[in-house]
C-alpha cells in the first residue's frame, strides 16, 4: 500500500488527522488478512472475496473497513472494487436502521396510511417497493383509492428517508422546501444549503429547524451515491 499517498489523498478530500489515521490502519488490517490467509494483494481481491471478508467481521467493524476500503479502491482507480465497498458497507447499515414506518412522517393523512397497510405497505422499504414507477403508483392509488399525488408523496418523503439520519421532520422540511428528491441534493454547498433552508422556515413558519452544515453534508454525500430506485 502506498501509504504516504493514500495519506495525502484523504487529506485533500479534507479527512480530519485522527480520521485519516483509523482509515489508514483498516486498509493495514485488510492488508494482513488477504496476505496471510489467500496470499493475495488488494488490488487482486475480487468482489467475492471481499464480501467473504465483509461476512467475516462483527457488523460495526465491517462497515468501518469497507469504508476504509472503498476510499483505498478509489484513491487507486479501481472504480469496481470501490464500489462493492460500498454496497457491502451500505448493506450493514441498512440492517443496523430502524425501520421506519410510514405513519411516522410529520404530515401525513392516517386514514390513507391505514389503507395502504391493509395492502401490506408499512414501511418506507415496502412503499417504495410498491411505488417505484408511475405505472405502479397509477395502479396503487386505483387500489386503495387514495389520490395519485398522495401515494408520490409518500414515495418521495420515502426516498428522502433514505438520506441517513432523515426521518419524519426533516423530510417533511426537505419536502416542503422543494427538496423532494434525494437527487436535488446533488451539487449543493452545505452552507448554502442551509441557509435556503433556514429562509424557507422563517418565510413559511415551519415548526422544525434548519439541520447544522454536518448533518447536510452527510444528506449530500449520500444523495450522491445512492442508487436511484424510484422512475419520477
Amino acid at each position: 500500500m502506498d501509504e504516504r499517498g493514500f495519506r495525502q489523498f484523504l487529506k485533500k478530500a479534507g479527512k480530519k488527522p485522527h480520521v485519516v489515521d483509523g482509515l489508514v490502519r483498516g486498509v493495514e488490517t485488510a492488508v494482513a488478512h488477504f496476505t496471510t490467509t489467500h496470499q493475495t494483494g488488494l488490488d487482486e481481491v475480487t468482489p467475492p472475496l471481499l464480501q467473504a471478508y465483509g461476512e467475516l467481521l462483527p457488523r460495526k467493524e465491517a462497515k468501518a473497513q469497507m469504508r476504509a476500503l472503498g476510499l483505498y479502491y478509489k484513491f487507486v482507480g479501481n472504480e469496481r472494487l470501490a464500489k462493492v465497498a460500498g454496497q457491502i458497507r451500505e448493506a450493514g447499515i441498512a440492517q443496523t436502521r430502524r425501520t421506519f414506518k410510514l405513519a411516522e412522517f410529520r404530515g401525513v393523512n392516517q386514514a390513507d396510511v391505514a389503507k395502504l397497510a391493509a395492502q401490506g405497505i408499512v414501511t418506507v422499504e415496502e412503499m417504495l417497493a410498491a411505488g417505484k414507477t408511475p405505472q405502479e403508483r397509477q395502479q396503487l392509488a386505483e387500489q386503495t383509492g387514495i389520490a395519485s399525488e398522495t401515494i408520490l408523496e409518500l414515495v418521495k418523503l420515502s426516498d428522502l428517508a433514505r438520506l441517513g439520519a432523515v426521518r419524519a421532520v426533516r423530510a417533511r422540511l426537505y419536502y416542503e422546501a422543494g427538496l423532494d428528491t434525494p437527487d436535488k441534493f446533488v451539487g449543493w454547498d452545505p452552507e448554502a444549503l442551509r441557509q435556503k433552508l433556514i429562509d424557507f422556515v422563517a418565510k413559511t413558519g415551519f415548526d422544525g429547524i434548519a439541520p447544522l452544515p454536518k448533518e447536510l453534508r452527510h444528506a449530500i454525500a449520500d444523495a450522491e451515491k445512492l442508487p436511484k430506485i424510484v422512475r419520477y
